[in-house]
Order: structure tokens, then C-alpha cells, then sequence
């Protein structure tokens, strides 16, 4: 039986600005469900301290919880108990005044697919939403091992 209920879902450590460069933030989750909820949350409290209109808040709040979303479905083996979960990393920037890049950086070197999905299915709908939200999207395999999967989102798309 997998039990995941005791693995706290917060980040271990709290989320940190940039010391230097562009703007961004990134925190470090466990990949359990409850981390989406965090991943939007984080998403609309750093893009409202940007002062980003509205619209762009609940896109960049959506595609973060997609991300995340994504790497608890397909990043996290089976936990047995006393095995530690894995983590992902999500990163939200912004390399210009219009762009956001929301990025989920998690151990698996498995790539995502956005798949055709039918309107009544229930899951499978990530990507899709992504790429309908996002004015780029794509997955960058890292050097050490996992993949990173990114969106930029602009303001003049709104």
C-alpha cells in the first residue's frame, strides 16, 4: 500500500528572490498532489508583487499547477513506506518586463507528450492547456539527470 499522507506537501525551504539578475523565485516541492495548490499560490504571489495584470496572474497560477501536476503523475515512482518522496523544482522569472517563464525541473528523464485528448476525459489535459496558455513551451533534458519543463507566458498575449 503506497502512503503518501505523511509527507508534508509545503516547500523545505521557503520561496527565495534572485540575489542577482532577472527576476525570479524558485522553491523546492514534494511531488504529492497537494504541491499544485502550492505551485498556484506561489504563481500568484509572485506575479501580483510584479504588479502583472490579472489575467496573466490565473494563466501563470494554471500552467504552474499543470507543471507540477505533471511531475507528481509521472516523475514519482510508487512510495513505499519510509521511502523518501521525490522533489521538484519550480522556478518562476521573468527574463523581460513582458515575459514569464514558469519552469518544473524534476529527477525523471521521461519526456512529456501532449496527447489528443477528448473533451470528456478526466486527465490528460496538462500540456494541452499549456500549449493553448503559453506563447512558447517546451522540455530541456538536464545535464545531471531529469528534465525541466518550461512555458513563457507574455503580457502582450493577454
Amino acid at each position: 500500500m503506497t502512503v503518501i499522507a505523511s509527507f508534508p506537501a509545503y516547500p523545505a525551504q521557503p520561496m527565495r528572490p534572485r540575489a542577482t539578475g532577472h527576476p525570479g523565485y524558485s522553491t523546492s516541492l514534494v511531488c504529492i498532489p497537494p504541491s499544485a495548490a502550492l505551485a498556484r499560490m506561489a504563481a500568484r504571489t509572485t506575479l501580483t508583487c510584479w504588479a502583472m495584470p490579472d489575467e496573466l496572474i490565473e494563466d501563470a497560477a494554471l500552467v504552474a499547477s499543470e507543471l507540477v501536476t505533471n511531475a507528481v503523475q509521472h516523475a514519482n515512482p510508487t512510495l513505499l513506506p519510509g521511502d523518501e518522496p521525490v522533489r521538484c523544482r519550480l522556478e518562476i522569472e521573468r527574463p523581460r518586463p513582458d515575459t514569464v517563464r514558469i519552469a518544473v525541473s524534476d529527477p525523471s528523464g521521461r519526456r512529456p507528450v501532449q496527447r489528443t485528448v477528448q473533451e470528456d476525459q478526466e486527465t490528460g489535459h496538462g500540456l494541452a492547456v499549456v500549449a493553448v496558455l503559453a506563447a512558447d513551451w517546451g522540455v530541456t533534458q538536464r545535464l545531471t539527470g531529469g528534465k525541466t519543463v518550461w512555458a513563457l507566458l507574455r503580457v502582450a498575449d493577454r
